[in-house]
């Protein structure tokens, strides 16, 4: 990393230490060491809101203790519990945290704050490289092909029940490597061993730089929610009758009934690592309602048993207005999407004192609001050959005014961008950034002229074979707002430079199937990932390695995974950046892989494959007043996923 002073992210990076109390300890694998905390005497105003004094536990489960319902608080916590410094200041003990979740379907959305706990994590600060969490420690060997976790004795399920290595290895080696449950082969075949009951081996037959990243990444939810003693009822391999319990509980197969019992927001009955558990799940009434995990493995600083909050309450609502009002009304305690649009912040503004809520500033992983992606390998060999013309690429992305698009549809938000890291990032290029982002029709005219020069009596411009040439853009509905109109002025910027661009919205759904294995997109628009430390996880904009993203060049994609026996062979450079790729892939130095992006990077400035219209502007999420220990400052990424590396398990109700 260089000197802060030649890096745009350092002030931003040391702003986040500031608000959140919180780095990366060089000795984090070492017995009893606080992985997360530097302050042990708890932070700013640690003596304040301790509630009961000398209290260690949550009053509702000290009730259960003195009952005989439950074991006492040292014999349900590991060995070494996991210390979280607070933000603010030591908590309080109780209440109610409220949001909402726009329909069922959008229940993956409480793995922003219910649902991040996994063998690794992201620092709070969100440095490049993952810390152990569930872990204690971690083992990699130099050639990346295995990975050992040391767990935290004496852990515990939700139910009491121990968790160990074992849980671990019937995740990858019952579940993920079962063809029944999962028919497609693994790329990188990988198997897991458990040691000992604190000790699990992941073993693959290729190098895996990026397992680590995976796993503080959503990816590694799935390997700590499958505890073992409770699914293997449910599957044939340890229960012969598995079929019969499927027809009996009405599944059609024992596949079909497995799924559903590791749904982790459906099925109360799961155990669970997190700090609360479900005990109303999704479809179960207008609520998800959620409360504190009495086995839950971290503690304050003071060895007070976390959360602090009792109940976690989600609104399942159908209409994103309702939301919005709920959130003026002050009813929801912390809330990201959908309400958190660049249009809704005047209003919520407004609104904050007759709310009781603030802002929490959220830093975005997403580079651009809209990424224009010509479809390089398209199935007409016309239309083919001209998007892969760089001066058509060129003289398109000059034709478009990017600030009266900002103006118009942002709030005046940002500023003209390509696909290209964030100032925040390390891989920051200002070249690469702001490339062929000034409005200039005359400009654009030239590099058209390169490539199209005849028009029609219209003044559009002529394909090569004479037949007008128009290009359908085609979008997901119903996600972002402001695409329509974003749009409709790029389709008259570009009337004015003689092109003839369609718009075509369409159902989420048949937007996939259509950019994706159909490849039947002429061109597509999404937000613009990979800006920041989700790069290597998202790196789909810079280079063809995404089946559902890559909107550009599917079929090199295709070639690609195939080893060249589908799909179609990219052109050198291309062909180069996905060699960078496996040796990417394959390093566990980080230092290494960071030399490797850059290379591709360039090579990616240098094709310019996609055209960004405007650096993501800072985003927000609203909190009431009365929720505390919730940083002024955080990222905001799926990939981070915003606010879990923040640790909600501190946050508590004033």
């Amino acid at each position: 990393m260089r000197p802060d002073g030649n890096n745009p992210g350092a002030s931003t990076r040391r702003r986040f230490l500031t608000t959140t109390g919180f780095v990366t300890l060089a000795a984090a694998s070492l017995p009893g060491c606080d992985l997360l905390s530097t302050d042990p005497g708890g932070g700013r105003d640690a003596g304040r809101n301790r509630g009961r004094p000398g209290a260690k536990e949550s009053p509702m489960l000290a009730d259960l203790v003195k009952a005989g319902k439950l074991p006492k608080l040292a014999e349900r916590l590991p060995k070494v519990p996991l210390t979280v410094t607070p933000v603010d200041e030591v908590g309080t003990y109780g209440g109610e945290l409220h949001s909402a979740i726009l329909g069922a379907a959008e229940a993956i959305q409480l793995n922003r704050v219910v649902g991040y706990d996994y063998l690794m994590r992201w620092s709070p600060d969100w440095e490049p490289e993952p810390i152990p969490n569930i872990a204690e420690s971690v083992d990699v060997t130099p050639d990346a092909k295995q990975f050992t976790f040391h767990l935290r004795a004496g852990m515990r399920w939700s139910n009491g029940d121990p968790f160990t290595a074992e849980d671990i290895a019937f995740a990858q080696n019952d579940v993920f490597n079962n063809r029944d449950l999962f028919p497609a082969a693994a790329a990188n075949p990988v198997t897991a061993e458990a040691l000992d009951p604190q000790t699990v081996r992941f073993s693959f037959d290729n190098p895996h730089g990026l397992f680590l990243q995976e796993h503080a990444s959503t990816v590694g939810q799935q390997f700590v929610t499958k505890p073992a003693r409770y699914l293997k009822q449910f599957h044939k391999k340890y229960n012969p009758d598995a079929e019969s319990l499927a027809k009996k509980e009405k599944f059609a197969s024992w596949t079909e009934l497995f799924f559903a019992k590791t749904d982790i927001w459906v099925n109360a009955d799961l155990p669970t690592l997190f700090a609360w558990k479900i005990s109303n799940g999704v479809g179960d009434g207008p609520r998800v309602i959620l409360e504190r995990n009495p086995y839950y493995w971290k503690t304050d600083p003071d060895g007070r048993q976390l959360p602090y909050i009792d109940k976690v309450v989600y609104a399942v609502i159908s209409d994103p207005e309702v939301i919005l009002t709920q959130v003026l009304a002050g009813d929801n305690d912390f809330q990201l999407r959908p309400s958190n649009t660049l249009a809704n912040k005047p209003v919520l503004a407004r609104r904050r004192e007759q709310g009781d809520f603030r802002f929490a500033q959220a830093v975005p992983s997403n580079m651009n609001t809209m990424v224009v992606c010509l479809n390089l390998t398209h199935k007409d060999p016309v239309l083919r050959e001209i998007f892969r013309n760089k001066d058509f690429r060129i003289g398109l992305s000059h034709a478009i005014n990017r600030q009266e698009i900002i103006d118009a549809a942002y709030q005046k938000q940002g500023e003209p961008y390509q696909a290209a890291p964030r100032p925040e990032s390390e891989f920051y290029d200002e070249e690469h950034a702001k490339q062929y982002t000034e409005y200039d029709t005359g400009l654009a005219a030239e590099h058209l002229d390169r490539v199209l020069p005849e028009k029609d009596s219209e003044g559009f411009r002529l394909r090569p074979d004479g037949k007008r040439l128009s290009i359908t853009i085609e979008f997901a509905t119903a996600i972002w707002p402001e695409f329509p109109s974003v749009l409709e002025l790029i389709r008259g910027h570009a009337k004015e430079v003689g092109l003839d661009i369609r718009i075509k919205g369409e159902d989420r759904a048949l937007f996939d199937v259509r950019t994706g294995e159909a490849q039947q997109h002429e061109a597509a628009v999404w937000q613009g990932a990979g800006g920041w430390n989700d790069i290597y996880l998202n790196p789909y904009y810079y280079l063809p390695v995404s089946a559902g993203a890559t909107y550009f060049g599917r079929a090199w994609w295709d070639w690609y995974l195939s080893g060249g026996e589908n799909g179609e062979e990219p052109p050198a450079a291309t062909k180069r950046q996905l060699e960078l790729w496996d040796q990417l892939r394959a390093e566990a130095d980080g230092g290494k892989r960071t030399s490797l992006m850059k290379e591709i990077l360039a090579i990616t400035r240098d094709e310019f494959y996609t055209i960004g219209i405007n650096l993501q502007p800072e985003e927000y999420a609203t909190v009431a007043n009365r929720v505390r220990n919730v940083p002024e400052e955080m990222p905001n990424s799926w990939v981070y996923p915003s606010p879990g590396p923040t640790n909600p398990e501190q946050y508590f109700i004033a």
